[in-house]
């Protein structure tokens, strides 16, 4: 008999895949602007004082090529935009706008109904304890030989 044990890996995408889901599901009620997975994961990785494309890129470990096309679909959105870089002429600062702020705030408080749900389907004390070992230090991941 095969082992269909999966991986720990693919059950975390499944469970990012799970709120990623519900997320867009409930914006989408709301007659918030829509938005693909990519620019959903870039507002997630975005600081209030703004960001560089190189390092939204860095945060969600793609391309910039990629987070550049998320930045420009939501600067066009009008959910961003780009400021200059107070200490660098060749970089700009990717921020929300009033808009994407008030819709950065209703994203949180629909993950919350979200955490909130999944903690009645698997109880409090399992959904509370998955959080605690998600936010526990892993440390660097191990070294090439070490895996």
């Amino acid at each position: 008999m095969a082992d269909t044990r999966r991986s720990l890996p693919q059950l975390l995408g499944d469970a990012r895949r799970w709120f990623d889901e519900g997320l867009l599901a409930a914006m989408a009620t709301t007659g918030a602007t829509p938005v693909s997975l990519p620019q959903l994961q870039l507002f997630a990785v975005l600081d209030e004082a703004g960001t560089t494309v190189s390092e939204l890129a860095r945060r969600m470990g793609v391309t910039r090529q990629t987070a550049h096309q998320a930045v420009h679909g939501l600067v066009a959105a009008g959910l961003l935009e780009q400021t200059e870089h107070p200490t660098s002429a060749r970089q700009r600062l990717i921020r929300r706008t009033p808009e994407g702020a008030h819709a950065h705030q209703q994203a949180e408080l629909v993950l919350e109904r979200l955490e909130d749900r999944l903690a009645e389907r698997i109880g409090r004390e399992a959904a509370d304890a998955l959080r605690a070992a998600l936010e526990a230090p892993w440390g660097d991941p191990p070294a090439p030989g070490q895996a």
